[in-house]
């Protein structure tokens, strides 16, 4: 039994336990193991004496020395009538060192008295005192020596000590049993069901399922078994993301190759002798041009690192005014109302595209949470700045998220609201304000509408890249 397993160190407390309980036990033992013992002496000396009260005549001097020898005192004193008569008598070896009287003496007295005795190891002579039995008078009174009854005394408590850890050994054996049926073997299972987990945490067969008896056990095995089904769940929509990536990255691959041959048509159109065609034209090269961008990005994202901003100075308003126009375009005719609350003269330092990719995401999400209702609505973009740093608001008017969308707002493919969404939207939105060093928040959202803010510091630097990536 090794004491660094439960079973060896419970066994091994359990000794010690039981042992210091005894030890607790030992001294009141004792102590009643020396009273009836003096008490004893004290009921041989009187039968020894009634030999000598029976007749007048004086005993024979052989025929006293056996009687005191067999009650094992040297002398008997009797108090019988207010008359104190040495009964029985020989040479004491000694003077009389202490003197005990029974009659007085209390518990803690008795077991102060027991623990001189056992600690002295001198021959010494004491007097006892005590009532005689059947009030065969008032008081019996013997000398005698200690040495016998310490040797009695060490006997005694070597057999309770020896008893005691018997019962101690085979308490620990005992409760080694039970432990090892009860609490070991259900935690050996846990652990081989752990090992046997972390070897293939992707297969849902694995998974351990509750049937301990103990509560506390039971309690254990639900909650690893619910954090297993979490850690499977999540591998799984990681090998799924994974997958969605590489097929996403080969799409974006070949789109942006279409799109670079669509913007070559788009940039002649500024040769057209329509007008209208002619101011359409910037438009749409600058449309495709984001959609090429974005197609870099997401070969970018890809490869799980989002490209660090691009710093420039423009301006606010005219940003968001382009974004409010894309999102008008795709939005039935008087449904939802765009509404712009920004100073003409606000110019922000930030990555342009990027802001756009923002901006866009939250606006286009305002406005179909505003169309999903089937009524009118208003989408409100506004901004501002401080001594620290410049904000952006986006307000709607919408129905406001659900609790379970507000829990993985951020979370890709869990946050999403709308049916066939995936999710990644306010994901990228929220890595792309980290990569400038700011952070996106919820600031309400209930059944008045939901309002997001953007706070991007003024003194913001370039970000590694891989900085910029670290929130995701």
């Amino acid at each position: 039994m090794r004491l660094n397993t439960i079973s060896g160190r419970f066994a091994a407390l359990t000794i010690i336990f039981v042992m210091l309980a005894e030890l607790f036990i030992l001294l009141p033992a004792l102590a009643s193991f020396r009273l009836d013992y003096l008490e004893s002496r004290l009921e041989r000396a009187q039968i020894a004496s009634l030999a000598l009260l029976a007749t007048d005549e004086s005993l024979a001097s052989d025929l006293e020395s056996e009687l005191l020898q067999n009650a094992g005192v040297f002398n008997v004193v009797l108090r019988r009538n207010d008359i104190r008569q040495l009964v029985l008598s020989s040479p004491i070896p000694g003077p009389v060192a202490q003197t005990y009287d029974l009659r007085e003496e209390g518990v803690a007295q008795t077991i102060d008295d027991a623990m001189g005795t056992l600690l002295n190891r001198r021959k010494e002579v004491i007097r006892v005192m005590g009532s005689p039995v059947n009030q065969a008078g008032q008081l019996i009174e013997i000398t005698m020596e200690t040495a016998p009854l310490r040797a009695a005394m060490i006997e005694y408590g070597v057999r309770l000590l020896l008893l005691s850890a018997a019962f101690s050994i085979l308490t620990a054996l005992l409760l080694n049993l039970a432990v090892q049926r009860l609490v070991l073997v259900p935690i050996r299972r846990v652990i081989s069901h752990m090992v046997s987990y972390a070897q293939a945490p992707e297969d849902p067969r694995h998974i351990i399922t509750p049937d301990a008896r103990l509560a506390e056990l039971r309690d254990a095995e639900t909650a690893m078994a619910s954090m297993q089904k979490t850690v499977t769940s999540s591998l799984k929509q990681r090998e799924r993301m994974a997958q969605l990536g590489e097929a996403v990255a080969k799409i974006s691959h070949d789109l942006r190759n279409i799109l670079t041959t669509a913007q070559i048509f788009a940039d002649r159109l500024e040769d057209s002798g329509d007008p209208k065609v002619r101011r359409a034209a910037p438009k749409l090269v600058n449309s495709i041009s984001r959609a090429v961008n974005l197609c870099e990005t997401t070969l970018a994202f890809g490869k799980a690192e989002e490209p660090a901003p691009t710093l420039s100075r423009f301006s606010l308003a005219q940003l968001a005014a382009e974004v409010i126009e894309a999102e008008s375009l795709a939005s039935p005719a008087a449904q939802v109302d765009f509404l712009m609350d920004i100073p003409p003269t606000l110019t922000i330092r930030a990555d342009r595209d990027q802001l756009y990719r923002v901006l866009a995401n939250l606006t286009r999400n305002a406005r179909q949470a505003i169309e999903g209702t089937g009524g009118p609505g208003t989408v409100e973009i506004g901004a501002g700045e401080t001594d620290s740093d410049w904000w952006i608001r986006v307000g709607d008017t919408g129905p406001g998220l659900p609790e379970k969308a507000r829990e993985y707002l951020f979370k890709p493919f869990s946050g999403s609201v709308r049916k066939g969404g995936t999710g990644l939207g306010l994901t990228i939105a929220a890595d792309l304000v980290r990569g400038h060093g700011g952070r996106l928040d919820l600031v309400r959202s209930d059944t008045e509408g939901s309002e997001f803010m953007i706070h991007i510091p003024r003194d913001m630097a370039i970000l590694p890249a891989r900085q910029a990536a670290g929130g995701r």
